[in-house]
């Protein structure tokens, strides 16, 4: 074993990139990964933290630049932790993304498929249709460091809209004019959490302000000074949130100027958005994405067609055009009510919507026979519960057409269906994030003909497996979230969540030996925390 310690100093050339876009170097064997580095370069680094199986690093000195670096064009990066690429050139971005989506689908999935295409976003500019902004302790709106909550200003953002840095700026200047103070979480004194904006097609945009409380000083002030900073304002709402979490948006809500809803219009269909609306916030991405979800649906006017995790319908009525019949299905009520309003606002006939958790919803159109032709999915970061594939795999759909924001769990899933008689045939990713770490993926998933399938072994060597990236142990993954995040874990935790990504966790580990037992499951902040350690080790992409 190589002797690292923090603070040494080595040369190293940086082999590729890690899921979250950090460079890939080796010293003495050992994987080190490096904040700021570019794949082909060769750099000096400095260790930040050394673990046993991994070190991470930040470049000292860039002694051969590769061609993918450029000069990070905001002042604010990288301390700023909305972006994790802005030292990449977007063409090096790109290749990144393609990389991690690939390596996922093959490492854990077990699919030998390449990516068809990544569709590039023609501007990495403005392009987020809605912002939150956290407020500072001096007043001064702008996003969390990397790893912690410490507000970085960011007055003129790259990626949000001017109108947001607008309407962001007016606040804080109303703010500070009001003598409103800034919500402290240590203390949980203090009046304004953040400040959120959404933005449409047609440049209007609707305000809402979180506050620890249930009203402000001179609220109409407030919105004469939001109409005079944005004049496409069409509505300000107050939102309610004295819960201490991290949870942007609390559940009550109030009109303070206007509407509470803002329209715009996404592959040729309007759309109403509350404030908590579920809504892609790459709006030109977005209908790259679901126009190649629909190719991949391959519909002819005859099909029946499931969608699960619908939201407001967005997916649901861009199948609806091609399709015989489409059900949609969702656990937020009030998504499903948008879903059915946004069908009759558009006209649409052959859609209808079910609330309820995909997994219950799935099982129980399957109980009365529905029969789908094709079934699409677009769940959350967490992807697919097992017992969702398992439902959905029994309705014997001819495919499956699977929309991701997490190439990692997609990977997980991929192999769950794989066992179940699908496999991943055709995959493309869509850039919805520029400068960002986060990519969007669509795989059409095959039904097999059981006389032609044919087993296939990986070579896990050719992919390149490292002993730091196959395993750390479960005191290791303890360490690292109480230092990353302050939270200690359990191995019943950890063992839960590595289950959950599809991971071996030694035969009946942790599980009781009594019966009816009530095991304590892991609650989500956790999960998360967990989830994040097991792509640092590299155990998930």
């Amino acid at each position: 074993m190589p002797n690292l310690q923090k603070n040494q100093r080595h040369t190293v050339e940086i082999e590729g990139y890690s899921s979250e876009g950090l460079g890939v170097a080796r010293i003495e064997g050992q994987v080190v990964f490096v904040h700021g580095a570019v794949r082909g370069e060769t750099c000096t680094v400095q260790l930040l933290k050394v673990l046993k199986n991994a070190a991470f690093a930040r470049v000292e000195e860039v002694l051969i630049p590769a061609q993918g670096r450029m000069e990070p064009d905001c002042p604010r990066y990288p301390a700023c932790g909305g972006c994790q690429l802005r030292h990449l050139t977007y063409e090096e971005e790109l290749w990144m993304k393609g990389r991690k989506v690939e390596d996922a689908l093959r490492r854990l999935g077990g699919a030998e498929i390449g990516l068809e295409e990544i569709l590039g976003c023609e501007t990495t500019e403005g392009y987020r249709n809605k912002s939150q902004f956290p407020i500072g302790p001096d007043g001064v709106p702008g996003f969390y460091r990397a790893r912690s909550h410490q507000v970085i200003p960011a007055p003129d953002c790259r990626i949000q809209t001017p109108q947001a840095n607008a309407a962001a700026a007016a606040v804080a200047a109303w703010a500070k004019s009001r003598g409103v103070l800034p919500y402290d979480e240590g203390t949980g004194k203090g009046l304004l959490r953040h400040i959120y904006v959404r933005v449409n097609r047609a440049g209007e945009n609707l305000v809402c302000l979180v506050v620890n409380g249930k009203k402000l000083p001179d609220e109409a002030g407030l919105a004469e000074a939001l109409r005079a900073a944005c004049p496409g304002l069409v509505g300000l709402v107050l939102n309610t949130n004295t819960r201490d979490t991290n949870v942007v948006l609390g559940d009550r809500y109030r009109t303070l100027w206007g509407r509470d809803t803002l329209e715009d219009t996404l592959c040729g269909l309007t759309f109403k958005l509350s404030v908590p609306s579920f809504y892609q916030v790459n709006r030109p991405q977005a209908e790259r994405l679901y126009a190649k979800a629909l190719e991949y649906a391959g519909l002819t006017g005859e099909e029946l067609a499931l969608d699960l995790y619908c939201g407001t319908g967005t997916i649901t009525l861009c199948l609806a055009k091609k399709a015989r019949r489409v059900m949609g299905a969702e656990i937020v009520p009030e998504a499903i009510e948008d879903a059915r309003e946004n069908a009759a606002r558009n006209g649409v006939e052959n859609a209808e919507f079910f609330c309820g958790d995909a997994s219950a919803v799935a099982a129980k159109l399957a109980g009365e026979g529905l029969k789908p032709d094709v079934v699409v999915v677009d769940p959350p970061r967490k992807g697919l519960a097992e017992d969702v594939v398992e439902t959905v795999a029994a309705m014997g759909p001819s495919r499956v057409v699977y929309v991701s924001c997490d190439p990692a769990t997609l990977g997980r899933d991929v192999k769950r269906f794989a066992a179940l008689g699908y496999r991943a045939v055709r995959a493309a990713a869509v850039d919805m994030f520029p400068r960002t770490a986060h990519v969007e993926t669509v795989v059409l998933l095959s039904k097999l003909n059981a006389k032609q399938h044919i087993e296939v072994e990986l070579n896990l060597d050719e992919l390149d497996l490292t002993a730091a990236e196959s395993k750390a142990t479960y005191d290791e993954i303890k360490a690292y979230v109480l230092e990353k995040y302050g939270l200690k874990v359990s191995s019943l935790y950890i063992s839960q969540v590595k289950r959950k990504c599809g991971l071996d966790v030694g035969q009946n580990y942790n599980l009781s030996k009594k019966e009816d037992t009530k095991v304590p499951q892991c609650p989500p902040e956790k999960e998360a925390a967990i989830m994040d350690a097991l792509k640092h080790f590299q155990m998930l992409e």
